[in-house]
């Protein structure tokens, strides 16, 4: 006898309960309970609302923490460069120069020297050289001098200033510039520094062949009770040099601006009181 199937109906079988993927729901949170009526997109959490963080940069010290930007190491850039990239973007002093409209951080440096020595006056006739990229003639024309410049890089122009495109240590530069002052100065700035080697001596006996050469010419152009701003490396001016600003000028000082990298070994010297020629 043929069995028969029992006709009596099973309830419906329960669904499957889809497969969530975890990793997109907010946050990694547990997904939605079966049967819950969705209420739409999750909401986000206040830690998605929040823009991505920036570095922060206050030069003038506002009380805001700093933030440090890492660079990677870019194909062929090379680690050197990528460092000095760093440091540009981390340095206080690049951010406040772009800020308030000066072309290097270096500007800074003679603010410095300025407050502390009283270098600049209004009409007084500076003399900048290795000016560019023009930072320093900025500031010399902002206090209200009028400036000559000279750099065998190209500087653009600065509103209040002359700028001659010619290497100094050129035989022809020291007429060139007097012939652009019209007189003497009163105050002769010197930034010039050569390329460093990485030998400490070498670096050094440089930096004091520029400053001599930039003192050459400050002694024959400089009137009576002018000043005279030149960069040397630490160890400051030494020797003859400093026998010689010692000689011509009254009161001859070495400083060491903040804006000066605290891991560079340059200085300033800063002579003042000029006695003139022959004196």
């Amino acid at each position: 006898m043929e069995r028969r199937k029992s006709s009596s109906r099973q309830g419906p079988r329960p669904k499957k309960r889809p497969k969530v993927d975890i990793s997109k729901t907010a946050l990694g949170a547990e997904p939605e309970k079966r049967g819950l009526k969705r209420a739409g997109p999750a909401a986000k959490s206040p830690a998605d609302k929040r823009p991505p963080a920036k570095a922060s940069v206050t030069p003038s010290g506002g009380g805001q923490r700093e933030l440090a930007v890492n660079v990677k190491t870019a194909r062929k850039r090379k680690l050197s460069s990528t460092l000095w990239l760093q440091r540009q973007l981390n340095d206080p002093f690049v951010a406040r120069a772009k800020a308030e409209g000066y072309r290097s951080r270096a500007a800074y440096k003679l603010i410095e020297l300025d407050e502390k020595f009283g270098l600049l006056k209004k009409g007084a006739r500076v003399v900048d050289l290795g000016a560019a990229p023009g930072g320093w003639t900025q500031v010399a024309v902002k206090k209200g001098a009028r400036v000559i410049g000279i750099d065998y890089l190209g500087v653009p122009p600065i509103p209040g200033a002359e700028i001659l495109e010619l290497d100094f240590l050129d035989e022809t530069a020291p007429a060139k510039l007097k012939a652009l002052l019209g007189g003497k100065a009163d105050v002769v700035l010197s930034d010039m520094a050569a390329p460093t080697t990485g030998h400490k001596t070498t670096d050094h006996l440089r930096i004091i062949a520029l400053a001599e050469a930039a003192l050459d010419f400050a002694e024959d152009v400089l009137a009576p009770g002018g000043a005279f701003v030149s960069k040397v490396f630490q160890g400051g001016a030494e020797g003859e040099l400093l026998s010689r600003l010692k000689q011509d000028f009254e009161t001859v000082k070495h400083a060491k601006p903040k804006a000066s990298r605290s891991d560079s070994a340059e200085m300033y010297v800063v002579a003042a009181g000029f006695r003139g020629r022959g004196k």
